[in-house]
């Protein structure tokens, strides 16, 4: 028997490969340098803590699973404030229970990142159908003023750059990231051409430079960006989820309320810019624009070109990066269509934030097309609502 070539790992990562969405995300958790998955199994995401259960014990890592997914995220923020880059995966009820210490790691500028698999709800709703409904729980979930970064792909091989793309994220703003996917996402295959990981910039935290008695947990800079030490590294630092000082112990003083509460929220908006990515498709003269995340996008794509073929104006526009909200590009599209077409998988969310930055447009110019039964937008049933309004 003639002996099987093996391959170099480089060679590897430039062949096609056969992979789901939550491969891909397992896949460039590895590839990023996460060290610490903690999670409890639930569908539609449980491919992600399957893969990582086998991987990250090869690759230097830990993974447990706990008993619930409250305590996976405390788990998640414990390991992250020891120096690893931490990771869970859930979906629907399991991203409900977590939202208390999403707040807490919120406030605590500790990185993280949460995968969430969107199925049908509310409750136990359809667990293995799709759906869009988290999408303002991603960003209003946990209660108080905490600021959001929340990612969104649209095929497999972003899900891996996105995870990617949320762990930079995470590390350099200090911040927990959520990386929103669906069902179909997260099950489909796709072929896919995945580009080395050396071809990413992989940020890792900024680690403090000064002795340990002039170390602030919490220092202030102008682009809100701090260095972060890790348990057992020889800087002292508390941790709590009050309100607390430059050195993270509890303060009611206002002035040290404010300036923590600040951080929290220009951290986000002083880098705008970096933190949001959208995609302009066909938007050059479109007279109809359409405005969808995820898997509802790959539809409005496939409707656009079939009424391309017909010389009608339409495109879409697709934020990666759904939260901070792209108000700038919504405005500009806005301002240069007719009718925007918003469809989702849900009653009625994305919507509410093309309607807020509306000022001239009217009813019939916001077009809703939305689903909450577990099944997927058609791209017939775009197109067919973009041939009304045309």
């Amino acid at each position: 028997m003639a002996k099987e070539e093996v391959k170099a790992p480089q060679e590897l990562e430039k062949d096609w490969v056969l992979m789901q969405g939550n491969e891909a995300v397992a896949k460039a958790a590895i590839d990023v340098g996460v060290k610490f998955f903690a999670g409890y199994p639930i569908t539609p995401s449980t491919e992600i803590a399957e893969i990582l259960a086998e991987e990250l014990p090869l690759n230097d890592g830990v993974y447990i699973q706990m008993e619930d997914e409250i305590s996976s995220m405390c788990a998640v923020i414990g390991a992250s404030l020891a120096g690893a880059k931490s990771l869970t995966a859930t979906s629907g009820p399991g991203f409900s229970l977590m939202q208390e210490a999403i707040g807490f790691a919120k406030i605590s500028e500790t990185p993280c990142v949460i995968v969430n698999v969107q199925r049908t709800g509310p409750s136990t709703g359809l667990p293995t159908k799709p759906g869009q409904g988290d999408i303002m729980q991603a960003r209003w979930g946990s209660h108080g003023d905490g600021p959001a970064i929340v990612l969104y792909p649209d095929s497999v091989k972003e899900a891996y750059e996105l995870t990617i793309r949320a762990f930079n994220l995470s590390e350099k703003y200090r911040t927990c990231v959520i990386l929103l996917m669906d069902e179909v996402l997260g099950h489909m295959r796709e072929a896919v051409l995945l580009p080395d990981i050396s071809k990413f910039r992989v940020i890792n935290r900024l680690k403090p430079t000064v002795p340990p008695e002039w170390y602030k947990h919490y220092e202030e800079d102008q682009k809100y960006l701090s260095p972060l030490a890790s348990y057992g590294e020889g800087y002292r630092f508390h941790v709590t989820g009050l309100a607390h000082d430059a050195h993270g112990f509890p303060t009611n003083k206002p002035a040290e309320v404010k300036t923590m509460v600040t951080r929290l929220k220009k951290k986000i908006t002083h880098n705008i810019r970096d933190i949001v990515q959208i995609e302009s498709f066909m938007m050059e003269d479109a007279k109809v624009a359409i405005f969808a995340v995820g898997i509802v996008s790959r539809a409005a794509k496939s409707a656009i070109l079939k009424a391309r073929n017909e010389g009608l104006k339409v495109g879409l526009l697709r934020p990666l990066t759904i939260w901070p909200f792209p108000d700038e590009a919504v405005q500009k599209m806005l301002r240069n269509v007719e009718t925007v077409i918003v469809p989702e998988l849900n009653q009625g969310q994305l919507i509410h934030e093309i309607e807020r930055l509306t000022k001239d447009k009217t009813d019939s110019d916001i077009v809703k097309i939305q689903k909450a039964n577990g099944e997927l937008i058609t791209p017939n049933e775009i197109y067919k609502s973009i041939k009304e309004v045309i």
